[in-house]
């Protein structure tokens, strides 16, 4: 019962989470070159946006997983 509720805890606290920041971004290296001592790297930062309806999912079933967790 008590995984129950902490796994709602954290659904309700990812979706808020997602509701107020709207994605989260990411960098990733793309491409290295070394020619002798000479080191080139390229960064590139991408984004994820989530979708609203996915956090109000989230903190719904989050809701959801605190009231089963409850009753029995």
């Amino acid at each position: 019962m008590a995984s129950l509720r902490i796994l709602g805890i954290v659904l309700i606290v990812a979706g808020a989470l997602a509701l107020a920041y709207g994605g989260f971004s990411y960098t990733k290296e793309t491409h290295k070159a070394e020619i002798g001592p000479l080191k080139l790297s390229v960064a590139e930062k991408d984004r994820v946006n989530v979708p609203q309806w996915a956090g109000l999912a989230s903190i719904a079933a989050g809701v959801v997983l605190l009231v089963v967790g409850k009753k029995k």
